[in-house]
């Protein structure tokens, strides 16, 4: 277009009314698409949404705009208006030359759908290349049995290399933490021995962690959050039987497509923290409206019991169980107690997240949704908040935490690993 405006929006064929006339691009294409645009939105949605639908490309371009108005009549002593180049459209009207080209309105996406603003996604972390494992001298205390790592921002982008593997730009838009090469095209070799890291440690952990990206729908801007705690615990198990992960591991956690609050599997919730309020609560599991200067948490919860033999599962959860309540064998109350079942017996380090935004204007957390929240904007945005965890942790500094420190029911913090050496 003249104006070198690309306006594109992202949905399938039955949401956009595809099928004769509807151009689709391929999801290889997206990135070369948006290439030099001077303003793009698309929909922060992909076909992992409501609209997912017998694959169909699920990138297509917004719909053509209508004819021009017809050009008014030329009073009689002015020139012939030239004709159009042979390359535009034969239906476009021949224009004076001197009229100028009015770009077209974004388009109207569909009042469920969260739209992003592709010119205001932040740039990516560089992370490091560098193993940052030293000694100490420090000694974890006794605790439960937990280990901790912080990592920061490393890039937003519309893969999934869990659930659309080998498949670029197919996916809602994702923010990713760890390692920074992490793309649709990821592996559990390559993550592991490929690109920097943003996480604690360097390529000690170079583990990719992402979830949706939060979008001010105040003017489509991806909100880059402050930081990203992982948590490797025990959870509510015997601490003793906690295993290393497994190299290659991987899984999801939370309902992409929901749509309401679900109080069958605790997966994810929404909290508030600090500010001058000290506002350490408004746990709910959709996001609250946090004071100025406190600060958002999005937490999301995964499952830690593995069935020992598959790294994944086609719906990319059922090789892993969250855990059961079974009745203690001869207690005289008839109590129970939480474990894992029978079919999912190997116990791993209970892994939760807590990504972190910081609050800076009044109210701004009642306009912010996810880029998975493709339903009623009349609900609070956060009820399909999920995310993805790929292991690419170096298999001896996992089994060190996990060994001495989860095992051992000591308090690593999040920096050391139990064995007299710290990730820094």
């Amino acid at each position: 277009m003249a104006t070198g405006l690309a306006v594109l929006m992202t949905c399938l064929h039955t949401a956009c009314g595809g099928g004769a006339g509807a151009e689709t691009i391929s999801p290889e294409s997206f990135a070369e698409t948006f290439a030099g645009a001077a303003s793009s939105v698309v929909s922060a949605n992909g076909s992992d949404g409501p609209f997912a639908s017998g694959g169909a490309s699920p990138i297509a371009s917004a719909p053509a705009a209508g004819p021009a108005p017809s050009t008014p009549s030329l009073p009689p002593s002015t020139p012939s208006t030239p004709s159009m180049p042979p390359s535009m459209p034969p239906s476009m009207p021949s224009v004076p030359p001197t009229t100028p080209v009015v770009p077209p309105s974004a388009p109207s996406f569909p009042s469920t759908v969260v739209a992003v603003d592709l010119s205001k996604i932040p740039p990516a972390g560089f992370g490091t290349s560098a193993m940052n494992v030293s000694t100490t001298t420090e000694v974890a205390p006794k605790g439960d049995g937990a280990f901790r790592t912080v990592c920061g921002f490393a890039h937003m982008s519309f893969d999934d290399p869990i659930v659309f593997p080998g498949q670029p730009g197919r996916s809602h838009l994702h923010t990713f933490f760890g390692n920074t090469g992490a793309n649709a095209n990821s592996t559990a070799e390559s993550l592991r021995s490929t690109g920097n890291s943003t996480c604690r440690g360097g390529v000690a952990n170079r583990s990719s962690y992402w979830v949706p990206t939060l979008i001010d729908t105040k003017n489509d801007a991806p909100i880059k959050p402050d930081e990203i705690m992982v948590y490797y615990k025990n959870g509510v198990l015997d601490a003793t039987k906690v295993q290393p992960i497994p190299a290659g591991l991987r899984m999801i956690a939370g309902e992409p497509t929901a749509s309401a609050a679900n109080p069958d599997v605790f997966s994810m919730r929404w909290k508030c923290i600090g500010g001058p309020n000290n506002q350490n609560g408004l746990y709910q599991s959709s996001i609250g409206n946090c004071d100025v200067g406190a600060s958002l948490y999005q937490e999301v919860f995964f499952p830690q019991c593995w069935d020992g033999v598959n790294l994944d599962s086609p719906d990319h959860k059922s090789h892993m169980s969250y855990t059961v309540l079974v009745k203690i064998p001869n207690d005289p109350r008839g109590w129970s107690q939480a474990a894992c079942p029978k079919t999912h017996p190997v116990v791993l380090p209970q892994i939760a997240y807590n990504v972190v935004y910081k609050v800076s204007e009044t109210d701004a957390p009642l306009r912010w949704r996810l880029s998975s929240d493709n339903y009623d904007r009349s609900k609070p945005g956060g009820f399909s908040s999920h995310g993805d965890w790929f292991n690419g942790w170096k298999s001896e500094i996992s089994d060190a935490w996990a060994r001495h420190c989860i095992e051992t029911q000591k308090d690593c913090h999040a920096h050391l690993l139990g064995d007299g050496r710290q990730i820094f």
